[in-house]
C-alpha cells in the first residue's frame, strides 16, 4: 500500500492552517513511530491523519459555509442550482473559476464569492439568444407541369 498516494496537497494545506505544528511529528504519530516521511505512509494512515487535522481546523464547516453561500449568489444571479452540470459548466467557465465546483479551494470560493456579487450587481446573467431551430421538414416546391421551359 505504499506510495498509493502522489499528491499531498490536502496534508500541506492542512499544515498550513496549524501555526507550530511539524510535519515530522504528525507523520510519526499517526504511523505508531514508524517512519516521519509521508511517502512510507499507507493510505489509510494518509487518510485518518488528514480527517484528522480537517476536524482540528473546522475545515470541513468552512467549506460548507462558503459552499453554501455560493450556491446561494449563483441562484440569485440566475444560475439553476438544481442541476449539479449546470452549476459545474458555470464554474468551468475561465472567466468565471475554472475548474468543477467540488475542486474549488477555499480561497477560490471567496473569489467566486466577489465575481458572483458582481454579476448579481450588475443585473444577473443575461439569457443568450437560442439559435434558430433547423425545421425537420422537407420543403417541396410545386412547378406545373409546362411552366419551366425546358432548354
Amino acid at each position: 500500500m505504499m506510495g498509493e498516494i502522489h499528491n499531498y496537497h490536502r496534508f500541506y494545506a492542512l499544515l498550513k492552517q496549524l501555526p507550530g505544528a511539524d510535519k515530522e511529528t504528525l507523520v510519526s504519530s499517526f504511523t505508531d513511530r514508524r517512519t516521519t516521511h509521508l511517502h512510507e505512509m499507507t493510505a489509510k494512515e494518509y487518510n485518518a491523519m488528514c480527517a484528522s487535522l480537517e476536524e482540528q481546523t473546522g475545515w470541513k464547516g468552512k467549506v460548507r459555509k462558503k459552499r453554501s453561500l455560493c450556491l446561494k449568489l449563483m441562484q440569485q444571479a440566475g444560475v439553476d442550482t438544481t442541476d449539479w452540470q449546470r452549476i459545474n459548466d458555470f464554474c468551468r467557465h475561465p472567466k468565471i473559476a475554472g475548474k468543477a465546483f467540488a475542486r474549488l479551494s477555499l480561497a477560490d470560493l471567496d473569489t467566486l464569492q466577489t465575481k458572483l456579487r458582481t454579476i448579481i450587481r450588475k443585473g444577473g446573467l443575461k439569457p443568450h439568444p437560442m439559435a434558430q431551430e433547423q425545421n425537420n421538414a422537407t420543403t417541396f416546391i410545386y412547378f406545373p407541369m409546362g411552366t419551366i421551359a425546358e432548354s
